[in-house]
């Protein structure tokens, strides 16, 4: 017999339930997003029109103990990052309860140890510009081939799995927290989420693990021959999984609320997703400190034979997705060079403007191997070089020179991976601090005779880590991206082929220079 009083007790039931979840929904509006770069922590703020609608940045000293050393104090790391969530939160007006989740995207290669127990950093966190295993590498050149065949990296101190071997043959706490089975290591996005979630998170993703040269991008899984080659014990390491994946929930009493972090990439896979490059041969650049190149082959894990090397991108399900990169070690640095080493200005924004003044470098051409020469070159020993200096030779002619020398080695990578993919580039999508410069973007399509793509959002690393999140949690489905993705401004070639030929000749003679 049908019960009417019961049918509206459970009636009202459900209308409460679904009241609850409805308000539950309208509150979870936004997504938060930390990213931790090489010279600062930002957080940004993004609602669910992938639109940002609050975000703050706060610089932390960078250490040079030794020429050619880099290293950052984690607990600098840890505390800005803390600082800009909640100056973030603040600026955007935004309650802990309407956030929905929390993304990361990292620094990546640069690498932390610490104390299981503790939770504290046993020394400052070896970054990837790093050059004090160089000789190391050297040392384990014969197992180049082998190295390169299992994880698509180059044999470089580049890469996090010669700093750790360092880390552990020359910090003595290291081995005794190894042998108490107290120590564990990994890349920035492993240790912020160990902290953020008060020690209940140890894992990283596919992206960052790819950057270790001890994970089989094949196998997907950390590489027993590799951990044996470098004297790593793979218990040290953390779990892998997909970017777009709920990795924990943040602590409470450490962050101030509990999320779930459930989007994580390295900075230049988030940026390749954020610029929406799902496609083979898509290709985005990034002009931050360094440049980087990366080129989507989707299921293809592609091998170079023009000096790049092969990565895993950002993941949404439990199959691999390959990236064709190529490593600019000096872009932006450059600049932040002519300012702070050698005064010719006084902020790095005035490059444009004085570059102008010059229609050409007047011969001039800068080769900024600080520490040797990333893709295609992967020459340890290149030195950097200023040469074409004449009695005429202007600031201006120098200025614009190193802008030139930024768009240079973009190119060789292009070249490259045109050469691997065997067919032209026709257009290249761009992002980084130093694409809001308008005349670089123009001379690296003058040079690359290729049409450049800059978005109307710049942010797209921290956009690609919100759009995993958002991924994860329903909020959008892969097609919804395309139609966030706003496009901006392009630029074409303006120059001919025997003035750009005659360009890249000079740059040619200028690198074999810097060889010798």
């Amino acid at each position: 017999m049908f019960d009417f009083e019961l049918y509206k007790y459970y009636n009202t039931l459900y209308k409460k339930a679904n009241s609850f979840y409805e308000r539950e929904e309208q509150m979870m509006k936004y997504i938060i997003v930390v990213d931790q770069g090489t010279t600062s922590s930002r957080a940004i703020i993004y609602n669910t029109n992938g639109k940002i609608v609050g975000s703050a940045q706060q610089e932390f000293p960078q250490i040079y103990p030794k020429p050619g050393y880099v290293e950052h104090n984690p607990i600098d790391i840890l505390s800005s990052v803390r600082s800009v969530i909640s100056t973030a939160l603040t600026e955007a007006r935004v309650k802990h309860s309407e956030l929905a989740g929390m993304g990361i995207t990292n620094q990546r290669e640069t690498i932390v140890l610490w104390d299981k127990q503790t939770g504290e950093p046993i020394y400052n966190a070896i970054v990837w510009q790093c050059r004090r295993t160089a000789e190391r590498c050297e040392e384990l050149s014969p197992y180049a081939d082998e190295i390169f065949k299992r994880t698509g990296l180059k044999m470089d101190s580049y890469f996090s799995a010669s700093k750790i071997e360092w880390l552990l043959k020359n910090i003595p706490l290291a081995s005794e927290l190894l042998k108490e089975h107290r120590l564990l290591a990994g890349t920035i996005d492993t240790y912020l989420m160990w902290k953020l979630s008060d020690g209940k998170i140890f894992k990283t993703d596919y992206t960052n693990a790819s950057r270790t040269m001890l994970y089989n991008i094949h196998k997907l899984c950390w590489d027993p021959y590799l951990c044996n080659l470098f004297g790593i014990p793979a218990s040290i390491l953390p779990e892998v999984c997909p970017s777009s994946h709920i990795y924990g929930y943040t602590d409470n009493e450490i962050v101030g609320f509990r999320i779930p972090i459930c989007g994580v990439a390295g900075d230049q896979q988030s940026a390749l997703f954020g610029q929406c490059c799902f496609e083979t041969g898509d290709l985005k650049v990034t002009y931050g400190t360094g440049c980087f190149l990366l080129m989507n082959t989707r299921d293809t894990a592609l091998t170079s034979k023009n000096g790049l090397i092969t990565s895993l991108g950002c993941e949404t399900w439990n199959k691999p997705s390959y990236v064709l990169e190529g490593s600019v070690f000096i872009g932006g640095a450059l600049i932040q060079w002519l300012r702070d080493g050698l005064n010719l200005l006084n902020a790095s924004f005035e490059s444009e403007e004085f570059a102008k003044k010059v229609s050409d470098t007047n011969g001039v051409y800068i080769v900024p191997a600080f520490g040797g020469l990333g893709a295609p070159y992967w020459n340890r020993d290149a030195e950097g070089l200023i040469t074409g200096i004449t009695r005429g030779t202007k600031r201006e002619h120098i200025i614009r020179a190193a802008l030139e020398a930024i768009a240079y080695q973009v190119n060789d990578v292009i070249t490259a991976m045109e050469k691997d993919l065997k067919k032209p580039l026709n257009r290249v999508r761009v992002d980084g601090g130093a694409s809001v410069n308008d005349l670089l973007l123009q001379l690296q399509s003058d040079i690359s005779a290729i049409t450049i793509d800059r978005p109307l959002n710049n942010e797209v690393t921290s956009l690609g880590a919100c759009y995993l999140v958002g991924l994860c949690l329903g909020i959008w489905e892969k097609q919804d991206l395309l139609k966030l993705n706003e496009s901006g401004t392009q630029f074409n070639s303006t120059i001919s082929k025997e003035k750009r030929d005659h360009m890249l000749t000079g740059w040619k003679k200028a690198v074999e220079k810097s060889f010798s």
